[in-house]
């Protein structure tokens, strides 16, 4: 894979001081973007993680030399560097002053869609779901590049933000032959998406962030006419859009029906059950896991039904193990509270999806968490909000009780990454013989496993 990012046109618009530092750095190619806030020091977020970049903090100066030299922030309150595909986005005070910038690095990573390179060829529409940052618009922007240049396609990119073909009446080469039609306000997407077929005859449509219930209705519109669409939305998975009243339209939506009592007795589930109202407006739907693994729905309407059967059915992962090499394997999946229950009584089979973070947990084995209802936990907190584990526990019924003082503790439970470092911490807990428990990330499946070690 090759990338361009115009690294350099982004630097020469800040202060010296953060230049100087970003010039010298040795990851600065790993760059996701740069945080300026009033009155802090600057922070750069890497690939690896957040570093600070000086120890002088942003003044009212600072601010004011970098938005003077680059392009007007729109309604949306974004800017661009002409003829770059970077973006910075303003934060205001409530005098609607400037008092924060993020300047995230945009770049055309040539070749990251070899891994769905076939996926392209078939006429199916396909959907991206991913999480905020985690690469979808490069992906959309390659995808248009490669329908357009090598697969000779009309296709039309609706780029409500500039973030697809840059900040510039000019597109950025990296949508290739690919022809570009700007939003003039966020809220005219949808009209802009049929006025590029009306108007201009394209056998591809691609849309990022698709968010509204005016837009799923004009993709809706444009697929019925026959035109291909790629998109773009925010989720982890498959089921989050089956969840997302708004956005479940575009694999066919979701409504009850009322079973007969024969019907029912048949299938053996209640009388009231959901199924699929239509057929997807997106026939393919691939989820970002992170930027080496990507799963794939390549029928998504024979998916949506085995989720709302509460039925296991088999996914595709597609991994990038080397620069020039892909993995394709197939598993079992299961639809969330079926996985969660089978990974909790079969704790030494691999269930889970390699790669795959799931965000909540809606169901739990109420058999297991009975088991652990009689228990008292006191549970001392390291690097976790309250919060969190006040929200995690409430899924299942465990008594227990958040101390601040760890000598009184049953348990610690922290962040791995953060316990790691702490020597003082350890040493304490050995000598009043208290577990410490840690995760790996901070979220409510990994801590709902961790239970699991209570019992």
């Amino acid at each position: 894979m090759n990338t361009d990012n115009d690294l350099e046109k982004l630097l020469q618009n800040l202060p010296f001081f953060i230049q100087q530092y970003l010039h010298q750095h040795p990851y600065k190619n790993e760059l996701i973007e740069i945080v300026l806030d009033l009155g802090r020091r600057p922070e750069a977020r890497f690939s690896h993680g957040p570093e600070y970049l000086s120890q002088k903090i942003i003044s009212w100066q600072d601010l004011d030399y970098i938005t003077q030299r680059i392009s007007k922030f729109s309604s949306e309150n974004r800017a661009g560097i002409e003829r770059t595909l970077h973006r910075i986005s303003c934060i205001r005070n409530r005098q609607f002053l400037i008092n924060g910038l993020t300047c995230r690095v945009g770049r055309a990573v040539f070749g990251t869609i070899s891994v769905i390179r076939d996926l392209l060829e078939s006429d199916k529409s396909i959907l991206i779901l991913g999480r905020p940052g985690v690469g979808k618009t490069t992906i959309i922007r390659e995808i248009g590049r490669v329908l357009a240049d090598e697969m000779e396609k009309r296709v039309i990119i609706i780029d409500t933000s500039n973030e697809i073909a840059g900040d510039s009446d000019i597109p950025h080469f990296g949508i290739g032959r690919a022809r570009r039609m700007q939003v003039s306000q966020t809220e005219f997407q949808h009209q802009v998406m049929i006025e590029a077929v009306e108007n201009h005859m394209p056998q591809v449509i691609i849309i990022d962030e698709i968010g509204t219930d005016l837009e799923v209705l004009a993709a809706r519109t444009i697929a019925e006419k026959g035109v291909k669409l790629v998109g773009t939305t925010h989720g982890n998975c498959l089921e989050n859009l089956i969840k997302n009243p708004s956005l479940a339209e575009l694999i066919g939506g979701i409504k009850y029906v009322t079973l007969s009592d024969e019907e029912a007795k048949r299938r053996g589930t209640q009388k009231s059950i959901l199924e699929r109202k239509a057929y997807p407006t997106f026939e393919l739907v691939i989820e970002i896991n992170n930027s080496n693994s990507w799963t794939i729905h390549e029928d998504v309407a024979h998916s949506v039904d085995l989720f709302l059967r509460n039925n296991s059915g088999k996914e595709q992962i597609r991994q990038i193990l080397l620069p020039e090499k892909v993995q394709i394997k197939c598993q079992n999946y299961y639809p969330y509270s079926t996985f969660l229950m089978k990974s909790i009584k079969n704790s030494n089979q691999n269930l889970i999806p390699s790669e795959r973070i799931w965000p909540e947990i809606n169901e739990f084995n109420s058999k297991y968490s009975a088991q652990l209802s009689s228990k008292n936990l006191i549970i001392y907190s390291y690097s976790i909000s309250n919060n969190f584990i006040k929200e995690a526990m409430s899924k299942v019924n465990i008594r227990f009780t958040l101390t601040t003082d760890i000598k009184k503790a049953s348990l610690i439970i922290g962040l791995k990454k953060h316990l790691i470092n702490n020597l003082r911490l350890k040493k304490l807990a050995q000598q009043k013989n208290i577990p410490i428990y840690s995760l790996n990330q901070l979220s409510i499946y990994q801590f709902m496993k961790l239970i699991q070690t209570f019992s």
